[in-house]
């Protein structure tokens, strides 16, 4: 398949704007002074079904042709991308089926049922998630949705940054997650055509390195069961994903699980808002290495703030 590009992300604006938020932009001085950097927090915790992962979703399930829309849709998940894909499937009326690992937090698959995805679980490993959902495609006919490893979602996932790009003049460096790498991917393409000047930088938990070392090998590596607490960032970069990773991403920071947890902690205290762990990973990687960021802009993505609210991991 080919790679999206900025022209794909622009399509996709158009396409998924009257079915998501554009997501406000929040400071805080209490980050500013701790890292020496001015901060600027793209806020997709207040996005639809709680993360950016509706923007790649709806792109994709409204860029359906009708014929093709009546057979449903199909994913895999660890809970976002599931919650995400489900919606739009409801807002188009259609059918959709989510695989989810068994260890999906219960607040995730309690939101795909609600609505209206079916929920098919399966062992907790990648390779697992994949063939349970090649079982239920062969059976169905439906759809597949991938959650990061396709040119819709990517070209979605992008418009995130387009519009933090678009809210906050002269970015110094634009941050976000890296998983499976549908966020970062999209993001590289809108910096490159709006803010050539502006780093784009990825945060992954330390514990779920493939991309860090991928790019340390000039090869895309894959990892079956990483363990962290960041549930969102387990999957390994898909194969279009990586050929824009390894072309426009600057460079991968780490954060260790306490760090993580930690920072999680600090942004629900200071900026009084909901993140779940994957959200955090990228102000981690800020307050570990405050040197590289003193005296920038930074754009930071909050990717979401679907968490278990009976299992906060300070508890």
């Amino acid at each position: 398949m080919q790679l999206p590009d900025y022209d794909d992300v622009c399509r996709a604006h158009e396409r998924i704007a009257p079915w998501i938020h554009r997501t406000p932009i929040l400071t805080s001085a209490t980050f500013d002074a701790m890292t020496g950097a001015r901060l600027f927090f793209k806020c997709e915790n207040f996005q639809k079904t709680g993360a950016f992962k509706s923007r790649g979703a709806v792109n994709a399930v409204f860029g359906l042709e009708e014929a093709d829309a009546q057979r449903g849709v199909a994913t895999h998940s660890s809970g976002n991308h599931g919650m995400a894909l489900a919606r739009a499937a409801a807002c188009r009326g259609i059918e959709c089926t989510v695989v989810m690992p068994e260890t999906a937090p219960r607040a995730k698959v309690d939101a795909v049922r609600g609505y209206g995805g079916q929920v098919v679980f399966c062992a907790p490993r990648n390779t697992a998630r994949q063939q349970t959902l090649d079982e239920i495609v062969a059976a169905s006919g439906a759809n597949v949705v991938p959650p990061y490893d396709d040119a819709r979602v990517i070209a979605g996932q992008g418009t995130c940054a387009k519009e933090l790009l678009e809210d906050v003049e002269d970015l110094d460096i634009v941050i976000a997650p890296i998983g499976g790498g549908g966020l970062i991917s999209g993001t590289a393409l809108s910096c490159r055509a709006l803010s050539p000047h502006t780093q784009v930088l990825a945060g992954e938990p330390a514990n779920a390195d493939d991309a860090y070392r991928s790019v340390k090998a000039g090869e895309r590596l894959v990892e079956d069961a990483p363990d962290t607490i960041a549930d969102g960032l387990k999957a390994s970069l898909g194969e279009l994903n990586w050929g824009i990773v390894i072309r426009d991403v600057d460079d991968i920071l780490l954060a260790s699980e306490e760090a993580i947890i930690e920072t999680m902690r600090l942004i629900w205290q200071r900026m009084k808002i909901i993140v779940e762990p994957s959200c955090a990973v990228p102000l981690a990687a800020i307050l570990h290495h405050p040197e590289r960021f003193a005296d920038q802009r930074v754009g930071v993505i909050l990717t979401g703030g679907n968490v278990d609210l009976e299992r906060l991991p300070w508890l």
